[in-house]
């Protein structure tokens, strides 16, 4: 898992950015996880190989970008897509169906009330691969609905009112 989830990304940086540095610019984009950012979203496995691919994207960046050449992650939270159904052992085409079942879900799981889309990570790749983002490097750009900063803050009143109620029954 390590030499797929980690080494592959070495590898497409290291083949790459020979050309890249060659024509002196370049953006190299990894593809991390909320899962190396915080525990619960994967495995230990999953999780430490995609912290690895945040860090490793941030020393990378430091030597390329002498170069010309950005090197960035993009992290992405609960996004629709078929990857949870083929976790679960579906086929492919019963996990193409099952897109629309997790939709409610992770509506309710960060605070943007809404399941990400393919769309929400194509659209970071896109700004992260283009001038606009020209100053950015070793940057992980979290694309998760907020789903790791915490609570919600609707969330977070319900439970502050609900111990306020509880102290003051007593």
């Amino acid at each position: 898992a390590m030499d797929v989830l980690v080494g592959g990304v070495l590898m497409g940086m290291k083949h790459g950015s020979r050309v890249m540095k060659r024509q002196g610019s370049g953006s190299i984009i990894n593809c991390a996880s909320v899962a190396g950012h915080r525990s619960g979203f994967g495995d230990h496995i999953y999780s430490a190989a995609k912290a690895a691919v945040i860090h490793v994207t941030r020393t990378v960046a430091m030597e390329l970008g002498e170069r010309g050449v950005r090197v960035n992650s993009i992290s992405p939270g609960a996004i629709l897509t078929p990857i949870f159904g083929k976790a679960m052992g579906m086929s492919t085409s019963d996990a193409d169906g099952s897109v629309d079942k997790l939709k409610d879900v992770f509506a309710d799981h960060q605070p943007i009330p809404r399941a990400g889309l393919p769309e929400d990570i194509a659209q970071a790749a896109v700004y992260l691969a283009t001038d606009a983002s020209g100053f950015v490097n070793g940057h992980d750009l979290t694309v998760d609905g907020g789903l790791i900063g915490g609570r919600g803050w609707s969330e977070t009143a319900e439970g502050m009112r609900h111990v306020a109620k509880l102290l003051n029954e007593g």
